[in-house]
């Protein structure tokens, strides 16, 4: 496609209102596999995968510590961790447990250095469709592959087909492929 066509392209796009379309998964966060899929009652299910060269005990340190999750790239991190205790972060530095602007997941079930699974009970202040957001169940399996290596697969569901559950499939699409891309670059780093 040559410039003019290119342009003429976006500027159309732009006129419809429609958001330009991001990148596959798999270019912007090169690793991370997009096997994602709608289910037969047409909900979406997010389904991110990605290889890390480490076992799956550093994985889990990674998941079920406040410091793994500092490490992921939260600034802030509290972990009570047990079924029915919460991971609560802030992308800020300093932000005081208990605190309304934190991102707070009770963990619903876990399997040790194997499955984690959890969901939000407190979204930031002004977060646009908080609601909705606390419907969305998310699940970390680890696979060990092999001596020193695993695949990580993060899925969730209940996105059902509306505006705004579409709108948080988007957002999390890409913050969860972002995610996993931290979780390898912090786990692998010399």
């Amino acid at each position: 496609m040559n410039l003019i066509a290119s342009l003429a392209a976006a500027v159309a796009v732009l006129a419809s209102g429609a958001a330009p379309a991001a990148p596959p998964i798999s270019q912007a966060y090169p690793g991370v596999s997009d096997t994602s899929f709608t289910a037969g009652n047409g909900d979406h299910v997010m389904r991110l995968s990605i290889d890390i060269p480490v076992g799956a005990p550093a994985v889990w340190h990674a998941l079920s510590t406040a410091d793994g999750w500092r490490a992921l790239s939260v600034k802030t991190a509290y972990v009570d961790f047990h079924q029915g205790g919460d991971i609560e972060t802030n992308y800020r530095a300093g932000s005081p447990q208990g605190s309304p602007d934190n991102i707070k997941n009770q963990i619903i079930a876990f399997v040790p250095e194997r499955l984690l699974v959890f969901r939000n009970v407190q979204a930031p202040r002004g977060f646009t469709d908080a609601d909705l957001f606390g419907r969305i169940v998310t699940s970390i399996a680890i696979e060990p592959e092999g001596a020193g290596h695993c695949r990580v697969t993060l899925s969730e569901d209940g996105y059902a087909p509306t505006p705004g559950f579409e709108g948080l499939y988007g957002k999390f699409l890409q913050g969860n492929a972002y995610t996993l891309a931290n979780l390898r670059k912090a786990l692998t780093a010399p």
